[in-house]
């Protein structure tokens, strides 16, 4: 049986629901963030789309796009619970359901509770309760895998609904841009164009062999999503594979002592959370954007579980080591804990992604 797989994507998630709650911000461009200097903006309305705002942007860089850009701070309280309503509706038709963050998720209706035959159909109905219940407006997606599925979401947005069939996923794909393809960044996609690869059409064109040889084992999923393939199933629940946490510093900082202090800070915060999620893993990875957005990753393994400070920092200021700041200032500082054992990892179960507000200051 051909699966049915429904993508479904908020519009504007965090900015609709503020327009939703406050009336006299409809019509308006808003960003939700902070406006301070080293503010980011997590979601702008259409509004503010429309003049280029776009999220995970500087506040600074989205107020000279939009001038008349008014910034509103986030409840990611009130987000949660509309996130949780939104899962109430999706379960009247399945427990299939992969979420990706709050304002997204992965159905699988091909086998559903009210039996309905079209998978379309589903989808326009949770659209209509999502608008009627809630008062919001969702775009949705429908297609054989998640990786159309997706795509699909995203092709007719805002309130978009796109169904790909399999009979038209060749056609579909051969047009597609090959930036839209999931796995390929900008990197990915400079790269991609230096080998002549445009779209879907010339990358199905490419072997397994020279995509494998070019891109790791990415080039088995580019070759594949290619030709319409995507095994993936929806998961309802995933393991828990890493805890992190991250730092956007008031001021670029080059000095080692500040750095330290703010490395520390970082340290403290994230044995704090390991602590919360009962969570422990063998690689400590530390993370540092630098003042003209660049960053790089340094990792160690060890044998002994981390999570604990004393473990956690003096192996954070080895990786450290391994930076040259002194004539490239650092804007943000990061560390997670990766790789836990077998058997930890089977405790650890899928927990909403969603961004921390204290992260975008």
């Amino acid at each position: 049986m051909e699966r049915k797989i429904i993508h479904i994507d908020m519009d504007a998630f965090y900015a609709s629901v503020e327009q939703r709650d406050h009336p006299e911000l409809r019509g308006k461009p808003i960003a939700v963030g902070r406006a301070e200097e080293r503010g980011v903006v997590a979601t702008a309305s259409y509004e503010a789309r429309r003049y280029g705002v776009r999220s995970a942007m500087s506040s600074q860089k989205a107020k000279r796009l939009c001038p008349s850009l008014i910034f509103i701070p986030g409840r990611m309280d009130v987000y949660k619970a509309v996130s949780r309503q939104i899962h109430e509706i999706f379960h009247e038709y399945t427990d299939l359901i992969e979420p990706l963050s709050l304002d997204e998720a992965f159905l699988d209706v091909t086998h559903n509770k009210p039996g309905m035959e079209l998978a379309v159909d589903i989808a326009r109905e949770i659209k209509q309760k999502i608008r009627d219940q809630l008062n919001l407006v969702a775009s949705a997606g429908v297609s054989y895998n998640k990786f159309l599925a997706k795509i699909a979401s995203d092709y007719r947005k805002p309130d978009g609904l796109c169904t790909i069939h399999p009979d038209q996923a060749l056609d579909f794909i051969a047009r597609l841009p090959i930036e839209s393809f999931w796995g390929v960044g900008p990197v990915t996609a400079k790269k991609m164009h230096l080998l002549g690869i445009h779209n879907g059409e010339q990358l199905r064109t490419r072997s397994l062999a020279m995509l494998t040889h070019e891109f790791g084992k990415m080039g088995n999923v580019y070759y594949d999503f290619a030709r319409g393939i995507d095994l993936r199933p929806v998961e309802a629940v995933r393991i828990r594979k890493s805890v992190g946490c991250e730092h956007t510093l008031e001021k670029d900082i080059s000095r080692r002592s500040s750095v330290i202090i703010e490395l520390y800070h970082v340290a403290v915060e994230l044995t704090g959370r390991l602590e919360r999620h009962n969570f422990k893993g063998n690689t400590l990875t530390l993370k540092i954007k630098f003042h003209d957005f660049s960053q790089i990753t340094r990792s160690t393994t060890r044998p002994q579980e981390l999570h604990t400070l004393d473990e956690i920092l003096p192996l954070a200021k080895q990786l450290l080591k391994e930076v040259d700041y002194e004539q490239h200032p650092i804007r943000l500082i990061g560390l997670s804990i990766s790789n836990p054992h077998e058997e930890e990892a089977k405790k650890g179960v899928w927990e909403q992604l969603s961004f921390e507000f204290s992260d975008w200051e």
